[in-house]
């Protein structure tokens, strides 16, 4: 399912963080990140439902009434009491270069920050070269492996 914008390039971008309502809203972006990077160990509902808790969220980007794009933070308490993970940055390629990863990323942050994080950890995949070099750019160096995901070839972190 593809979540695709209206055609007019001006279309405001407005970033949130999904509430409870907003809950199918955001399994459907997440599902359609899913498909598109093809993610063997997907959430399960009863597992999303930790994303609307006050120590994580769901961000959604929307436009010209449609969702675009997304980003998860979660906590990693088993990392350390201040980290969190940033987890399936997302932007609907009809909607690609608007920045809105920019955005999205830089709005976790903030709230990661607000929350009392101080470290935001990723996983990636080595073909995933763009995603790379974009979070290259956001300040996020190559670390140790953090967890068990067994699609992840490479780990990052950033100070917040």
């Amino acid at each position: 399912m593809t979540n695709a914008p209206a055609p007019d390039a001006d279309a405001p971008v407005a970033i949130y963080r999904a509430e409870p309502a907003d809950k199918a809203k955001a399994w459907a972006i997440v599902d359609e990140y899913n498909e598109a990077i093809g993610v063997i160990v997907r959430d399960t509902p009863a597992a999303f439902e930790h994303y609307f808790a006050p120590d994580a969220g769901i961000w959604l980007a929307e436009r010209a009434g449609a969702v675009v794009g997304c980003i998860i933070l979660r906590p990693l308490p088993g990392v350390g009491a201040a980290a969190c993970e940033v987890k399936r940055l997302y932007v609907a390629p009809s909607a690609r270069g608007l920045r809105i990863a920019d955005k999205l990323l830089a709005t976790l942050h903030q709230y990661a920050k607000e929350k009392g994080y101080d470290t935001a950890y990723l996983d990636t995949k080595d073909d995933l070269v763009a995603a790379i070099r974009f979070y290259q750019r956001q300040g996020y160096e190559e670390c140790a492996r953090y967890n068990d995901n067994p699609q992840a070839t490479m780990f990052m972190r950033r100070r917040l």
